[in-house]
């Protein structure tokens, strides 16, 4: 089997940081394991968050010059974007999306959060399905093959109340669009232009699915909620204050 720095060179995995300093350095460090090339997006942090990722970058650079000395191509590794300020998911995004957009050789992009709820192996799975399949975006889902027994029953409600509160998500067969996990092509990402600055950058991903005609398709994967990733969770009230935000923001850019 090839590894990963050899077979994902064209992949990014773009990840939005803000007070994760107790879990990024492993979650980063993991995931180079598979693919090399990741952008951490610092979002404003006021805690150790891009010192750990830092270090984490830095780890990975030794590896990867052990494995150059072996005869084998180190990848570009673990990069760090900070912003000054605090802006939200959806600016730490689009600023990740910006920047590996740029990298040469890029070809597919993956928003990957920073907490560790969500698995390498389901991005690997997504990527295949885009380097096979006739599509250009692939949304991660929690509710399907019985998966959705695994979230925790206000967040199972909440999500289903998003759903039930947008008709463009059930128009494009989308059951969990606010899974945070997903992997697009470079048609979505030249095109990626997201305004809302916070989590409400959710439902302005399903608008600009429909305003562009991306092909859409999902994909059923396994979050892994922890009582870290628990204690960060969205309300019932904060996910439908997310859909009105959206449902606003998609008539603004009529």
């Amino acid at each position: 089997m090839t590894s990963g720095s050899t077979s994902n060179d064209d992949v990014w995995l773009v990840v939005p940081v803000y007070n994760e300093g107790q879990v990024i350095r492993d979650v980063v460090s993991a995931a180079a394991k598979t693919f090399p090339n990741i952008v951490c997006v610092d979002d404003g942090s006021r805690d150790n968050s891009a010192e750990e990722i830092l270090a984490a970058a830095a780890a990975t650079r030794s590896v990867q010059a052990g494995h150059d000395h072996a005869g084998a191509r180190p990848g570009p590794g673990i990069r760090l974007v900070r912003h000054p300020v605090n802006l939200g998911q959806g600016a730490a995004i689009q600023t990740g999306v910006e920047y590996a957009r740029a990298q040469p050789g890029a070809r597919y992009f993956v928003t990957f959060d920073a907490d560790g709820q969500h698995r390498v192996e389901d991005v690997a799975a997504m990527i295949a399905r885009l380097r096979s399949e006739p599509i250009d975006i692939v949304v991660g889902t929690r509710f399907a093959e019985g998966r959705s027994e695994s979230v925790p029953a206000l967040r199972r409600i909440a999500l289903r109340t998003i759903v039930f509160l947008s008709p463009r998500t059930r128009r494009l067969g989308l059951t969990d669009a606010h899974n945070g996990l997903r992997a697009f092509n470079r048609t979505v990402a030249d095109q990626l232009d997201l305004l809302m600055n916070g989590m409400s950058h959710a439902s302005e991903f399903v608008a600009l699915i429909d305003h562009h005609g991306w092909r859409v398709a999902e994909q059923p994967v396994t979050i892994l909620y922890t009582d870290y990733s628990r204690a960060k969770g969205q309300s019932l009230i904060n996910g439908v204050n997310i859909v009105a935000d959206g449902l606003l923001h998609s008539r603004m850019r009529k």
